[in-house]
Parts: C-alpha cells; sequence; structure tokens
C-alpha cells in the first residue's frame, strides 16, 4: 500500500511548510517517547511576528480566530517534521488541545479550535481526526489569541 505524501497533499491545498518556530522560553519544541511525539505549545506565528494578538470576544473576531488555530495547525506541521524527517511518519493526530485567549463572556472557543481540527482533518484526512480540548484563558504568550499542543502517533 503506497504511503501518502501529507507535504503534496499540503501543496495541493496551497499551503507550505514555514520555518519551525523557536521556543519561546525553556523548553524543546517537541519530545519523542517510542511511537508518540508530544508537540509544545505553538503560536499562530508567520516569519516569527503573531498573526493577530489580543483576545477573542474583545480584539479578535471568531473568524480571526479560527484562522489563527489554522496557522498553529501549520506551524505544528513544521515542528513535527523537524522532529520525524517527514509528516509521511504521522500514523495519526491523537490529540489537540487548544487554549484561547478569551474576554469574558466569550464561550465559543470550541469553534476557534476547530481551524486547528478542520485544517488537520484536510491534510491527513481519516489519520487527522483527533480527541481534542479547548479552553479559555485569560492570556497568552507574547499576547497571542490561540496556542495549540499535539500529541503524534508516529510510524
Amino acid at each position: 500500500m503506497a504511503r501518502i505524501s501529507y507535504e503534496k497533499r499540503l501543496k495541493e491545498l496551497g499551503y507550505s511548510l514555514p520555518e519551525p518556530p523557536k521556543p519561546v522560553a525553556s523548553y524543546v519544541p517537541s519530545v519523542r517517547v517510542g511511537k508518540l511525539l508530544f508537540v509544545s505549545g505553538v503560536l499562530p506565528l508567520i516569519n516569527d511576528r503573531l498573526l493577530y494578538t489580543g483576545k477573542l470576544g474583545k480584539e479578535v473576531t471568531l473568524e480571526q480566530g479560527y484562522e489563527a488555530a489554522k496557522v498553529a495547525a501549520l506551524n505544528a506541521l513544521s515542528v513535527i517534521k523537524s522532529s520525524l524527517g517527514s509528516l509521511g511518519r504521522v500514523r495519526r493526530i491523537v490529540r489537540l488541545v487548544g487554549y484561547v485567549a478569551s474576554a469574558d463572556g466569550f464561550r465559543e472557543q470550541p469553534k476557534v479550535v476547530n481551524g486547528a481540527s478542520d485544517f488537520l482533518i484536510q491534510v491527513f484526512g481519516e489519520n487527522g481526526k483527533h480527541s481534542r480540548v479547548a479552553v479559555g484563558v485569560m492570556e497568552l504568550p507574547r499576547g497571542a489569541p490561540v496556542e495549540i499542543e499535539l500529541l503524534v502517533q508516529a510510524r
């Protein structure tokens, strides 16, 4: 059975992998334990600049938050490729945790994190379907509206 080229699928979807983001504190971008790859929290950065800043329900719209979550997921894929050597080594996305900087009364965190979930399913198909947590928080590093972390099963 031929292995799917997830990098090719990304290109077909109009995306290219950026350079993996550098850690903003004292940690490593990912840790592999057996066949599991734990990807540290990733922000929606483009060329080391946040796509948006602020809180959902205040400075950032739901649509912008969705897009920010997608960009964070793209950055997470660059960490995965850097760690595994190829996205083809991904067996499945196991779990996604999404943190959403939320203004008082904002309750649409799941819809924001759908930006990352929908993107991962677009890229990996059935292997992109995952368990998930979407939680609202007061603040995120650098004023980011969204941060995601992934747990990946590798080949």
